[in-house]
């Protein structure tokens, strides 16, 4: 084989050797790009949750102004309540007034009748004092009539008391009717409210485990680009290390052989050139070795990241 036809053979070989290199390296970057890509859609997906808790706690705020204008109504009616819960009092106090004057007005009317009976008894047994005792009768039936119009009037006033009674207990019944549908509407308030508050609670765990999410996968992100960065790097010292510490024994070895080739003849002068030929085989040995043990210290840091 001839010197030429090894140089091109060589560089035939050293030019796979490069295109092989620049083949990873481009693959290194496109998976780098893919995963700064990835990197974007997650800061994307953390600026949407932020969003959307912004919103929650707005809505938060909003249920809260609406508990306390609920809570103000409330206060509101219950004063009412009060008011006419004092008024009813007030009413049923007046009422039994008004039967206590009706119980001492009968009393009288009752006197009054016993009276008459005993004044008959006496018209009776003092016929002679038959003049008097019918002044005294008339005078008796006029106070009889009278009594009789004043229990006329007792009684318009009574049933006058009866009807503002019958009226108080109908405005209570209609006061305790919408107090209920107060009460009612109130429970429903709070029910809502209690379905927003677990509802709050449920978004803002949510919340938090996407947050888990996207810090793991940010870590595991910032890895992979400190491990991608790392092997690049890697990438490039070996390149560097074939370029320059391969090529040097190579071009011994290529030249020694040339030199083998034209003494071929004289083994005595072969000796040198042999020694030399060992020295960079030898020399080419240490750097593979080299070589394959920083292969290895790169796929370690690899696996451990």
């Amino acid at each position: 084989m001839s010197y030429s036809h090894k140089t091109k053979e060589f560089k035939f070989i050293l030019h796979r050797a490069e295109e092989t290199n620049a083949t990873a390296l481009i693959v290194a970057n496109k998976e780098l790009l893919f995963q700064n890509q990835q990197k974007e859609a997650r800061a994307a997906e953390l600026a949407i949750a932020n969003e959307e808790l912004i919103f929650q706690n707005l809505e938060k705020e909003k249920r809260a102004a609406e508990l306390v204008i609920a809570n103000i109504e409330l206060a509101f009616q219950n004063q009412e309540k009060e008011k006419r819960a004092a008024e009813l009092v007030i009413a049923n106090i007046e009422l039994a007034f008004q039967n206590h004057e009706k119980e001492d007005r009968a009393a009288e009317l009752l006197i009054a009748n016993k009276e008459l009976i005993y004044q008959n008894e006496e018209k009776e047994n003092r016929a002679a004092e038959l003049i008097i005792a019918n002044n005294e009768l008339i005078f008796q039936n006029e106070e009889k009539e009278n009594r009789a119009a004043e229990l006329i009037v007792a009684n318009i006033e009574l049933a006058f008391q009866n009807e503002e009674k019958e009226n108080r207990a109908a405005e209570l019944a209609i006061a305790n009717i919408e107090l209920a549908f107060q009460n009612h509407e109130k429970e429903d308030r709070a029910a809502e409210l209690l379905i927003a508050n677990n509802e709050l609670v449920f978004q803002n765990e949510e919340k938090e485990k996407r947050a888990v999410e996207l810090n793991l996968a940010y870590r595991e992100l910032k890895k992979a680009d400190e491990y991608l960065k790392e092997y690049v790097k890697g990438l490039e010292e070996m390149m560097y290390m074939t370029s320059h510490d391969v090529r040097r024994p190579v071009a011994n070895i290529i030249g020694l052989t040339n030199i083998i080739n034209d003494f071929i003849n004289s083994p005595a002068q072969l000796k040198k050139p042999i020694k030399y030929l060992k020295q960079s085989a030898v020399e080419l040995d240490l750097f593979l070795n080299e070589l394959t043990a920083f292969i290895g210290n790169l796929e370690k840091k690899g696996k451990s990241q």
